[in-house]
């Protein structure tokens, strides 16, 4: 079995890419949760902030909506804030996710 030296000192450089990897992304989703993400549904009259994770963080209602406005109308806004927030989230980490390099094969 002359071939199995290389192939251990393959599966090891393998495992240690595998370990570079996973800590790199741990440190994305480090870098991630303090992104700031802001948006905003009806005119502004309602903001979410959230990080770059999608979490929200909070969530801002002009309080003219109240008087001018239903609950269904403010859920409407609220919702399509949230969405909003959650898509810039998943396109920031598909933005940072294509600057990972990716492992070579080892062969």
């Amino acid at each position: 079995m002359a071939g199995l030296p290389d192939s251990m000192a393959d599966l090891q450089q393998l495992f240690q890419l595998g370990q570079q990897m996973q800590g790199r992304l741990q440190q994305l989703q480090t870098e991630l949760a303090g992104r700031v993400i802001e948006t905003s549904a009806g005119g502004g009259m309602v903001r979410v902030t959230a990080d770059g994770r999608g979490t929200v963080r909070a969530v801002v209602i002009d309080p003219a909506v109240f008087a001018e406005h239903d609950a269904e109308f403010l859920g409407d806004l609220v919702t399509a804030a949230v969405a909003e927030a959650q898509r810039r989230a998943a396109d920031l980490l598909q933005a940072e996710m294509r600057k990972v390099p990716s492992p070579p094969f080892v062969g």
